[in-house]
């Protein structure tokens, strides 16, 4: 029996997300120091707050014994100009485990939601963009069937 709910962010999870939003930060910083501050907020509270509420912009959140566990930041796409075939895709922005949870499944659990309702939405694809100094995170998207789609490069021009 199933003892979690995976549902729609509401503004009862502000503090939730907020929380989560700083373990991604700090994953991200350890990994890329010179794109990423050590401390701050991706969004305001009134930000997330709209978009909690925005209709193309789902944020689901797994929930058990009244703790958010983990989220995933999702954003229904349209393409199809030039040379681009018409369709919709669902963007993945950013899916985040509680540390204390990893290894639990929460984070295959919210990817197969995020799947069923991709699906349910008539979407094309699943899209999302990892960074290459999260080989764990790599390896989850992976381990989900997902591979890779084009590869965006850098040179860094100028160090501090």
């Amino acid at each position: 029996m199933n003892d979690f709910v995976i549902r729609k962010a509401e503004p009862r999870d502000l503090d939730a997300v907020n929380r989560l939003l700083q373990q991604v930060l700090a994953i991200h910083h350890a990994g890329r120091p010179d794109l990423f501050q050590a401390t701050g907020k991706k969004y305001t509270d009134a930000e997330l707050l709209g978009i909690f509420a925005h209709p193309r912009k789902p944020v689901f959140v797994y929930e058990k014994g009244g703790a958010v566990l983990g989220y995933a930041f999702c954003e229904l796409r349209q393409q199809g100009s030039g040379s681009l075939r018409p369709l919709t895709t669902l963007y993945i922005d950013d899916i985040c485990v509680e540390e204390t949870a990893r290894g639990m499944h929460v984070g295959k659990a919210l990817f197969d939601y995020v799947k069923n309702y991709a699906s349910g939405q008539g979407c094309h694809n699943i899209t999302l963009h990892v960074w290459a100094c999260n080989p764990g995170a790599q390896a989850f998207y992976e381990a989900m069937g997902m591979t890779p789609q084009y590869t965006s490069m850098e040179l860094i021009c100028r160090s501090k």
